[in-house]
């Protein structure tokens, strides 16, 4: 057999191998902004609720599709854990875009504090893409091509207390992902760009955060709201869906005042009256539980309520 047909038998067959197109994707590893260790949260009480604002693209990439992705990804993620009701991105949007206060990326202390009294939220999570690039390099020969795309980027976040605007948490998290695609006589696929590796490289790198978001937002006692007292009834702005249960004992407190730092003006905190001791009697719905007054006053509507300790 002649010498350069043998050589083209080798190179096709190495190629013919690799027609399908083959994706690997790894997360970076990097130090969260605050050190923060990776540590999964043990925590198992009622689900809170969260919200998630659309991540700002700072890079010249993909422009805003990017950062939707971003924010659907962790979205997907966090209710992946079974710990969160995440409150659908519309309805942030919407009271984001109603209350004029900016559609995306980093919110301010008061904002975030105005939002999560309206939704009952017990944090936000904003955050940016700040760097994202997509390299292609490959090779072509007489009857085949090899074709490497490698998509990496750079996620950062915030979480943000829904009560008093401080920032529980900043951290960093890089992803990684690539598709390899080879093809022969027109046979295969073609190494032409794949959007697939821009949501992989996201999703390696958001996966990274996911265990921090959770473990940090858990530190926090569980808390809802006082929706509404009427006819002797109480009821609270938690249901079936946030898995209270009934006879679960909770401690109702009156808030006054802002407590701020007098240089930021960030809302440190606020004022609180200790009123007593509230039973969850049963269940209204998804959202809505009914409670009575084991000891204490009366509640009134807005009011807090916590987990008793």
């Amino acid at each position: 057999m002649p010498k350069k047909l043998v050589a083209l038998i080798a190179v096709s067959s190495i190629f013919y191998s690799g027609c399908a197109a083959k994706t690997s994707v790894k997360m970076k590893q990097d130090v969260s902004a605050n050190e923060t260790k990776k540590v999964e949260s043990k925590y198992t009480g009622p689900r809170r609720r969260v919200g998630v604002v659309d991540f700002e693209n700072k890079t010249a990439y993909g422009q805003q599709r990017l950062g939707q992705a971003a924010s659907d990804i962790l979205i997907t993620e966090l209710v992946k854990t079974g710990k969160f009701i995440v409150v659908e991105r519309d309805k942030m949007n919407k009271l984001l875009d109603e209350q004029k206060l900016g559609l995306s990326g980093a919110i301010d202390p008061n904002t975030a504090a105005q939002m999560g009294k309206i939704l009952g939220l017990s944090a936000i999570v904003t955050g940016a893409i700040s760097n994202f690039g997509v390299r292609t390099t490959g090779s072509e020969y007489i009857i085949a091509q090899s074709k490497r795309q490698e998509a990496t980027c750079t996620v950062d976040i915030r979480v943000v207390d829904g009560e008093t605007g401080q920032i529980l948490l900043a951290d960093s998290g890089k992803g990684l992902a690539k598709v390899s695609t080879g093809g022969m006589l027109g046979l295969g696929t073609k190494g032409g760009y794949s959007e697939s590796s821009e949501g992989d490289a996201l999703r390696a790198a958001i996966s990274q955060l996911v265990v921090n978001i959770t473990s940090q937002i858990n530190k926090k006692p569980w808390s809802s709201r006082i929706v509404q007292v009427a006819n002797g009834k109480i009821y609270l702005s938690a249901g079936t869906d946030s898995g209270l249960e009934v006879g679960q004992k909770l401690t109702v407190f009156s808030q006054g005042a802002e407590i701020k730092d007098p240089d930021s003006g960030i809302v440190l905190g606020r004022e609180e009256e200790k009123l007593g001791t509230l039973e969850v009697t049963n269940h209204a719905g998804d959202r809505l539980s009914l409670g009575k007054m084991l000891d204490g006053r009366t509640p009134s509507k807005g009011d807090l309520v916590r987990l008793a300790e």
